[in-house]
């Protein structure tokens, strides 16, 4: 695999960012040196959004079907690099190379959805008097500012740049510091296929820097933001300031209720599999709290923990590879700490809890059970291959503990009682619930959470309708 150039896209052009720092990428399972790349600079992003704002007043010209029609050409190239694209993101993300090729192709799809949807961003006619034409009309907000994260970077620029691009919008896209070849290799799908110049921009660099000067730029109207709950804030704070319409996809801390007649070995496959088959658990809406009803317990936490030691670690590159590295040092030793924590309160270690190997940032899969309610892990988002059982007497208890806290991205429950999923779906406090399963939302089903994990969703109907503004015209007519 070439590694790419790492450059900034500003106004159509391919150039080296212009600020002071230069900074590195490296590779998660191998701690090698991958690419540098010069962060861009204040003119940097001013030049971004004036280029943006040029892009914005051609493409909101364009019809819905002719809109269409271009992003269809976005999406099969995306489809025709796609095995460039993965190993790209397998090895800057750590994640396994079919993960990564997987992840490529379900963004092609959801550009594919959105283009269709953006025929559909209707208006309505208001009934009125004799000689008066009442109307609500749906037009493009203007130019987005689109900052993501770096675990699923692919999905989330074509969340968020497919979304804003079918609804009529132009786009400033940051890209992560961790993963910026993938980035820049996916942008250029949008640049091949003869998009106006300075459509997609894309902005390398520090994000303290590039970020209040994106947001405060007079011709961005929406901030589409994904990334941890503390910084979102940060950012809605910006966006409040200076009266931006924010979508935030925030972090979460998703529970799991085991219900007593839950099928034990369906939802032990499924459970493994979110937690730490999908990107070693550095997922916001990875199950982490589980929450099993005590006649059940000591069958799911044995038939829990045999399954997750018998998962394979590695690199992406390695044959039967199952969960790869952590993305940084920093995450592992996070992971490390607040196992320690727990176990010095009383959790009992049931798998993993240690470091892999001498090279990379690998940390086996662990489960930790008895976890008692004041350990930090418990409270705090863990991010990785960590997953916490503890028990319930009944599924009031249940579902008490499931929204106890701040977070209410997602949330999952098992159970073959129509009446207790119906209970759960109705007192569950979370954006998203998967009963019996732990599929990811599909392109035409909104993705979001409420409370600390965000406002605002990506997907479906009402994604685009972010990315939109509603006008209200009376006409009398003589």
């Amino acid at each position: 695999m070439l590694y790419p150039q790492l450059r900034q896209l500003i106004a159509g052009e391919w150039r080296e960012g212009r600020g002071d720092d230069v900074r590195v990428v490296v590779n998660p399972a191998t701690e090698e040196v991958l690419g540098r790349y010069r962060c861009a600079s204040d003119d940097d992003v001013d030049q971004a959004v004036a280029g943006a704002e040029q892009a914005f007043a051609v493409w909101r010209a364009r019809s819905p079907e002719q809109r269409q029609i271009d992003l269809h050409r976005v999406a099969a190239l995306i489809r025709e690099r796609v095995d460039r694209i993965a190993h790209l993101l397998a090895s800057e993300g750590g994640k396994p190379l079919h993960d990564a090729r997987r992840e490529v192709l379900r963004s092609a799809t959801i550009i594919e959805w959105d283009a269709a949807e953006g025929r559909r961003l209707y208006g309505r006619v208001i009934p009125a008097e004799p000689g008066m034409h009442l109307e609500a009309m749906r037009e493009p907000a203007g130019v987005v500012a689109a900052l993501i994260a770096w675990n699923f970077p692919v999905g989330f620029m074509a969340r968020k740049v497919g979304g804003a691009l079918a609804a009529g919008c132009a786009v400033v896209l940051k890209s992560t510091e961790e993963t910026p070849g993938t980035c820049v290799a996916y942008l250029e799908c949008f640049v091949d296929a003869g998009l106006p110049p300075g459509l997609v921009s894309l902005l390398i660099g520090d994000p303290t820097r590039i970020a209040p000067r994106l947001v405060a730029a007079p011709a961005v109207r929406v901030v589409s933001f994904t990334g941890s709950t503390a910084v979102g804030k940060a950012i809605g704070k910006l966006c409040a300031e200076h009266i931006k319409r924010s979508v935030l996809e925030l972090g979460g801390h998703a529970p799991v209720l085991v219900c007593e007649d839950a099928d034990i070995e369906k939802a032990v496959t499924a459970l493994v599999g979110a937690k730490f088959l999908n990107n070693a658990g550095q997922v916001c809406v990875a199950p982490t709290r589980m929450f099993v009803a005590r006649p059940r317990y000591t069958e799911f936490c044995e038939a829990f923990a045999q399954a997750v030691r018998g998962l394979r670690v590695g690199a992406a590159n390695e044959d039967d590879v199952q969960m790869g590295p952590l993305i940084h040092e920093r995450r592992r030793t996070a992971i490390e700490s607040l196992v320690q924590d727990a176990q010095s309160r009383g959790a009992k270690l049931l798998a993993g809890g240690r470091r892999i190997g001498t090279r990379g940032f690998f940390y086996a899969p662990t489960v930790l059970a008895d976890v008692p309610v004041e350990a930090r892990a418990m409270n705090e988002e863990p991010f990785g291959p960590l997953a916490l059982i503890a028990s319930y007497e009944t599924l009031d208890e249940g579902l008490r503990r499931a929204n106890e806290l701040g977070y209410g991205l997602a949330a999952y429950a098992f159970t073959e009682s129509a009446r207790s999923a119906r209970l759960i779906a109705e007192r569950i406090e979370a954006g998203m619930l998967s009963i019996n399963h732990c599929t990811a939302a599909p392109p035409g089903a909104p993705f979001g959470g409420v409370k600390d994990s965000g406002h605002g969703r990506e997907g479906g109907p009402e994604g685009l309708l972010e990315f939109t503004s509603m006008k209200f015209v009376s006409h009398k007519m003589y």
